[in-house]
Parts: structure tokens; C-alpha cells; sequence
């Protein structure tokens, strides 16, 4: 009974440092809400608690509260300002502010945002991720109002320096973004040479589609699987057969292998591969079979509008 009452004079004691490590466990759930709830009741009692404020921001972040975000990296920035994640957060807060608002608007926050990244950059010389952002800020920032290919360059190569895999990654983008197709695809192609990650293999297999070079994103995609041998994989294969109507047999056969193994794992809902079983059919001009599986993810997610969509094509056959 003592007990209770200390805790009904005293609700902070419920706020302590021990419940701010469950709030990552709540980002991993994915329970934005319930962690901003609590967040803002802690920060309140906790007003000079820096980890609080930043987990409140990043609370925020998640939700696309891009305001309420940049209030609480605000703080940080304010309370220690040679912190070059600060920087990172506040200026990616700002960042995709700019990208809800009206194009007058956000030429008055790029500025910020810039200078944020750089800062950032600035305080930490081995901070990759600010070096991305710089790369494709200056990227995509038409050169009126600052973008530079050159500047975008020139953090690629400190990215280089830090990491050659993403110094080549970046390189590929940039010239990707700049349309230099086999600039690009070298880079990429360096990347997997040197990194051979799967996210390596999916920027050149996402260029070689961005090109309408279906064949070479699925012999990617193959040696993707030679090294990594991921189920999903599978899938990806069969999505690119699918969309592009190539090579529908080998696409057949990797959807059912996908959905015989499939498991959470492997990030794709199940009904998407019946949505490219369905697809597939459809192009092989069989409306039974391709019926049968747009019904089947149907019957899954009744609300799946691009198989709603898929289902009438099909029924015109």
C-alpha cells in the first residue's frame, strides 16, 4: 500500500531510464503512437533529458510528424551543438517538410537543410549517412537554388574514402540521376564486385528496370541468389517476368518455389505472389488459372486494389 501511494505522489518514478530502452522495442513493433504517448509524458517530467527529446523526435519522425520532429532535433542542436547526428536528424526532418510543402515554401527551408547536412558532415568526418544526404540533395536541388553535380561528386568520393561500396553506390546514382546509363551500371557493377550485399545487387537490378533491361535485372537477380540464396529472391524474379511479360516459364516456376517456402521472413505478403501468378497467366492468355490465383490473393486481402484492378483486366480476356 506504501508503495502504491509513493508512486501516486511521485508518477515520474514510472518514467525512468529503464522504460526509455523499451521504447526501440515499441520503434520495432512499429508502435509509433503508444512510444509518443509515453515519450511525451517523460519530456515533460524529463525536460532536460536529451535522449527523451531525441526519442521523441524520432517518435515523431515515424509518424511524418515533420513540425513536431523538428521541435525536438531543434532542442538537440541547441543543447549540444557539436553533435553531428543532431544535425543529420534536424536537417532530414527538414528535409521531407520540404517535400509536403508548396515549391515556394520549401525554397525557404532547403537552405536550412543544407546547412544541416553539411554541419553535420563537418563535425563527423566519418558520418556516411550525411555524406548520402549531401549526395543526393545536391543532386536533385535544380542548380538555381544550389544543386551541383559536382558537389554531389564530391561527397560521393568522401563516401569512397570512408566506404568504397558506398562511394561506388553513390557514383551510380549520380550518374544514374544524370542519365549516363553506362557510367552508372559500372558503378553498381563495382559495388556488387566489391560489397555483394543485397542492396548492392537491387540498385543495379532496380536500374537495369528503371532501363527496360528486364533480362539483365532477372540474370541479376539470379546471381543475387547464387551468393545470398534468399527465398525472396524468388519473388523478384517472378515480379520482373511478370511485368515486363519475359521469360514467363522461369517466373512461373520461382513464384511457386516462393510461395511453397514462404515465410514472414521473407518481407513479401504472400498474396503479392499470387498477384504475379495472376499476372503471368493473364499474359500466357490462360483466364482460368490466372482467375484462380487473383481470386486466391483476393481471398486474402479483400481491398488489394491492384489486384482489383488485375481481375478486371483478366475478366475481359
Amino acid at each position: 500500500m506504501r508503495y502504491l501511494t509513493l508512486l501516486l505522489l511521485f508518477p515520474s518514478m514510472l518514467l525512468g531510464q529503464s522504460s526509455l530502452e523499451d521504447i526501440p522495442v515499441l520503434f520495432d513493433k512499429k508502435q509509433f503512437k503508444k512510444a509518443e504517448v509515453f515519450l511525451v509524458n517523460y519530456v515533460s517530467e524529463n525536460p532536460k533529458d536529451i535522449k527523451g527529446v531525441e526519442l521523441l523526435g524520432d517518435a515523431y519522425g515515424h509518424q511524418k510528424k515533420w513540425d513536431e520532429a523538428i521541435e525536438q532535433y531543434e532542442q538537440l542542436v541547441e543543447a549540444n551543438a557539436t553533435n553531428a547526428n543532431y544535425h543529420y536528424k534536424h536537417g532530414g526532418a527538414l528535409g521531407m517538410k520540404a517535400l509536403t510543402v508548396s515549391k515556394l515554401k520549401a525554397l525557404g527551408i532547403i537552405g536550412d537543410v543544407k546547412k544541416a547536412f553539411k554541419r553535420a558532415a563537418e563535425l563527423d568526418e566519418t558520418h556516411i549517412d550525411a555524406r548520402w544526404a549531401l549526395v543526393e540533395l545536391y543532386m536533385q536541388l535544380p542548380g538555381i537554388v544550389g544543386g551541383s553535380k559536382k558537389k554531389s561528386l564530391y561527397y560521393a568520393n568522401e563516401l569512397q574514402d570512408l566506404s568504397a561500396v558506398d562511394g561506388y553506390l553513390a557514383k551510380g546514382y549520380i550518374y544514374e540521376y544524370d542519365d549516363e546509363p553506362e557510367l552508372a551500371e559500372n558503378y553498381y557493377k563495382k559495388a556488387i564486385k566489391v560489397g555483394g550485399s543485397l542492396t548492392c545487387f537491387g540498385k543495379l537490378t532496380t536500374f537495369y528496370e528503371n532501363e527496360n533491361r528486364p533480362n539483365d535485372a532477372i540474370s541479376n537477380i539470379e546471381n543475387a541468389h547464387k551468393k545470398h540464396k534468399r527465398n525472396a529472391l524468388h519473388y523478384q524474379i517472378g515480379k520482373v517476368c511478370a511485368d515486363y511479360n519475359v521469360q514467363l516459364e522461369k517466373g512461373e516456376k520461382c513464384l511457386l518455389v516462393f510461395v511453397e517456402n514462404h515465410s514472414v521472413k521473407d518481407g513479401v505478403p504472400i498474396e503479392w505472389a499470387y498477384y504475379r501468378l495472376a499476372q503471368i497467366y493473364k499474359h500466357k492468355k490462360d483466364k482460368a488459372q490466372s482467375l484462380n490465383w487473383i481470386n486466391k490473393a483476393l481471398s486474402i486481402r479483400a481491398n488489394f486494389k491492384q489486384a482489383l484492378k488485375e481481375k478486371e483486366q483478366i475478366l475481359q480476356l
